[in-house]
């Protein structure tokens, strides 16, 4: 299991050592793990994002998964996203678990009381996947369980939509998703849902730049699980969690986040803690066209 935390710290490091000093984190992100909200990223932008999951299914082995995301602003109103999943089991083994791209577009640019995403994912991941990145049909920790070298063969072709709404409603976001996911290989439509609720700890902005102020923290909370399929659409035998969050946005558009999970039903693992850590590079694009410029010169 170390394994996995030390390629987060190596990441984390070789990040940070671009950091541009004196550029204030931008506080537009929620610390949610599996809610998404109508934030998008700034056009030209681009955001490297860590989000490591801990666990122990019953009657299996503690794990470690960690999905690395690079999210880019191709426009104001669409967000495009490259994750790489990856996992480490103890007693078992360290296995890549595959990949995700993932599209978010809004179309209403306005500030609205209910503001729509429609949300559209390809992953190719191997049933070995732990990262709990969202949780649909009748998923449970029974599949988290089952030993590497099997599930790693179980290899899984699917698409996913979401329905995301979301609202600033004073100092609060609300948001809400609702999930479509269908694996290619004849299986049926599974659905699921995740709810959140997060503000600042403080609305009020300091005089002066700071780190340890309570304008730096956001804490909520977020609840999600499956909804069954087409072959069974109910609660029956399906996962559910309520877990706190906490984000803390650091100087140099750098963001920590916090969050522990805590199981509803008999399907579900009876805690999951998750860490997360993002650093936002502004304008990417047009260091590549001032390179550009500078070859033709």
């Amino acid at each position: 299991m170390y394994r996995i935390f030390l390629a987060h710290v190596l990441l984390g490091a070789t990040c940070a050592l671009s950091l541009v000093a004196g550029r204030p984190a931008v506080a537009q992100d929620k610390p949610y793990f599996v809610t998404y909200t109508h934030d998008l990223e700034e056009p030209g932008n681009l955001e490297i994002e860590t989000k490591t999951s801990l666990g122990r299914p019953q009657g299996g082995n503690h794990f470690g998964a960690l999905s690395t995301e690079f999210e880019y602003g191709a426009r104001a109103w669409w967000t495009t996203e490259f994750y790489l999943d990856g996992q480490t089991t103890a007693n078992e083994s360290t296995i890549p678990t595959g990949f995700r791209f993932e599209n978010r577009f809004r179309p209403l640019m306005k500030e609205h009381a209910i503001n729509p995403v429609l949300y559209i994912e390809f992953e190719n991941i191997n049933g070995a996947d732990k990262t709990i990145l969202e949780v649909v049909g009748h998923d449970g920790q029974a599949d988290l369980a089952e030993h590497n070298g099997d599930a790693r063969e179980d290899h899984e072709h699917e698409g996913e939509f979401k329905l995301i709404l979301s609202s600033n409603v004073h100092d609060w976001n609300i948001s809400e998703n609702f999930i479509a996911e269908k694996n290619f290989a004849h299986e049926p439509w599974e659905f699921g849902y995740a709810v959140a609720v997060s503000r600042p700890l403080k609305t009020s902005l300091s005089l002066r730049e700071c780190t340890f102020c309570l304008e730096k923290v956001t804490a909520g909370a977020e609840a999600y699980g499956g909804l069954g399929d087409t072959w069974d659409l109910s609660l029956h035998d399906t996962s559910h969690y309520i877990a706190p969050v906490m984000g803390w946005y650091l100087p140099a558009r750098m963001r920590v986040t916090f969050s522990p999970g805590f199981g509803l039903t008999g399907s579900s693992l009876d805690r999951v803690y998750r860490v997360g850590w993002a650093y936002e590079m502004p304008q990417i694009g047009s260091l590549f066209r001032s390179h550009k410029k500078e070859v033709v010169r």
